[in-house]
């Protein structure tokens, strides 16, 4: 009888008459990437479960998002009772395969945090290309966000949650003129369209996504007491409804799992697996430069021991260019309805080395639930030949959680007290807010000088005039020399010039302090 795992990999699956000898994934070639294909109802979800199980039980941690809530149950193990065991056990027997139960060590997460640990990352992290897929920006406006983010970083203005890259556009959309002459135009309804989907970035619920203690990686790639690797389920099924932003959220892990880890070569097993769900929701309406950037990181991520596996309805749904990096294939069952769907089945038979038992597209449309049509890499990474395979059943639960035991997993989590609690330190926002608070006090002390000294001025003039008029009914007169008349007069004149130019100066002092406390203190108000 074989167990999980064989002396060199993982144990897929097998059968009995008319099936494959047993399939295994070794695990010097996890980091090869892989595919789970299949129609709805077919056995993707079970293949999934078995995987990171088998990864789990070989040390290697392991993230995947649960986006029909029906993956967090691999915390649980599996009952020895009721109908499904006994399917299960019939499979079973039928590939030769040791059945028993358990349950695995399992960390949950949720970018709402309401199903797990909050998942934070920060806006300057993000950056801006993924930024700028996740709000559907066109070329001009991902332009824009490109010269926010350069001066964020020239200015030492850290951009943490959506308030500081708020704070950060407006900023721009004030100092256009200025800014323009260095870095290009910046049209103010520019500025104007991206605060527009930033808006609906926050009615989605983007706001808790961004902000700190941001997500660790190293944290997600821990192992249990007992040496297995961690599973880390995202809690995707609430997420679902902005499939932008979880599509965007996953392309963010890859990329910094690509910019953090080291190479490694080609380690005898995965230093960490990725499964990628619903991994069509990646490429839709992808642009060009968008999906070549997965495609590097596909490329390249391997060499730092990193596998991602794709798990979509069909290899359609895939970029050629990324399918070809993916080694490890597990295609159930597609249905041709259609003449597209034909098609695609064609080709989906056709990345397959040929079986000389079976044609590959007819077994594609023959297999049944829980059956696949496999192919592995085999010594040197050669790809295996096609085979039809019986997936063998998983350890733990098949289904969800309850709500108490969730919980209960939650709570008793290493990680709670680092990131169940939002931390708010100084970052664009408050600075900016900051430098406006301290524009609005100087023009605020302007304001009084120019006051108490119109103030004074005033006094002044209303003693002369009552000295004048003193002096006007006083019957002493004594006389005056020419000299000294025209030495007060001259003084006379140069006090009023005098006068004129401080009163100008003052007035223009306090239009322009006015002008700017108007335009930076003001919009940065609008901004709460």
């Amino acid at each position: 009888m074989t167990g999980v795992l064989t002396e060199t990999g993982i144990f897929v699956g097998g059968g009995g008459e008319g099936y494959a000898t047993p399939q295994e994934l070794l695990l010097k070639y996890g980091n090869r990437h892989g595919l789970i294909a299949g129609a709805t109802g077919t056995g993707k979800t079970v293949t999934l479960q078995i995987l990171a199980e088998a990864f789990s039980s070989a040390g290697v941690p392991v993230f995947m998002a649960d986006v029909k809530g029906d993956l967090a149950g691999i915390a649980m193990a599996g009952s020895a009772s009721g109908k499904l065991h006994d399917a299960f056990q019939k499979r079973a027997d039928t590939i030769g395969y040791e059945l028993s139960y358990r349950d695995f060590p399992v960390t949950f997460w949720d970018m709402f945090g309401e199903q797990g640990h909050p998942v934070r990352t920060t806006v300057t992290e993000m950056g801006p290309l993924l930024l700028s897929r996740l709000m559907g920006l066109s070329e001009a406006q991902e332009g824009v966000l490109n010269i926010a983010f350069h001066l964020a970083d020239a200015e030492g203005l850290a951009l943490l949650d959506l308030a500081d890259l708020r704070a950060m556009l407006l900023y721009v959309g004030e100092n256009a003129d200025e800014i323009g002459m260095r870095y290009g135009n910046v049209a103010p309804q520019t500025v104007g369209a991206i605060q527009r989907q930033l808006l609906v970035l926050e009615t989605q619920g983007a706001t808790k996504f961004f902000g700190e203690p941001a997500l660790a990686l190293s944290d997600m790639m821990t192992l249990a007491a007992d040496g297995r690797g961690r599973i880390n389920i995202l809690a995707a099924d609430k997420l679902m409804s902005s499939p932008r932003l979880y599509a965007t959220f996953l392309l963010w892990l890859l990329s910094e799992l690509f910019e953090e880890l080291p190479e490694v070569g080609d380690p005898e097993r995965p230093r960490f697996v990725f499964f990628f769900d619903e991994a069509h929701l990646l490429f839709d309406d992808a642009p060009k430069a968008l999906i070549d950037k997965v495609e590097q990181v596909a490329r390249l991520i391997r060499s730092k021991g990193v596998g991602i596996y794709f798990i979509t309805q069909n290899p359609a749904d895939v970029p050629e260019d990324i399918l070809g990096q993916l080694g490890n294939r597990v295609q159930h069952a597609l249905r041709a309805f259609t003449a597209k769907d034909q098609k695609d089945l064609k080709r989906a038979a056709e990345n397959y080395r040929p079986n000389p038992r079976f044609d590959t597209e007819d077994a594609i449309k023959e297999v049944g639930t829980g059956e696949a049509v496999t192919s592995f890499l085999q010594n040197k990474g050669v790809p295996g030949i096609v085979e039809r395979t019986l997936v063998r059943p998983p350890q733990s639960r098949l289904g969800p959680l309850s709500p108490e035991e969730r919980r209960a997993i939650v709570q008793s989590s290493p990680f709670g007290l680092k990131y169940d609690k939002t931390i708010d330190r100084e970052s664009a926002f408050e600075i900016l807010g900051a430098r406006a608070a301290a524009a609005a006090q100087e023009a605020a002390e302007a304001e009084a000088r120019e006051a108490a000294e119109a103030a004074s001025a005033k006094e002044e003039a209303a003693r002369a005039r009552e000295f004048k008029q003193a002096r006007r009914f006083d019957p002493v007169k004594p006389e005056k020399s020419a000299s000294s008349t025209r030495r007060k007069s001259a003084s006379r004149s140069d006090s009023i010039i005098e006068t004129f130019g401080k009163s100008l100066a003052r007035q223009l002092g306090s239009k322009a302090g006015q002008q700017l406390v108007r335009g930076v203190l003001g919009s940065l108000f609008k901004s709460r």
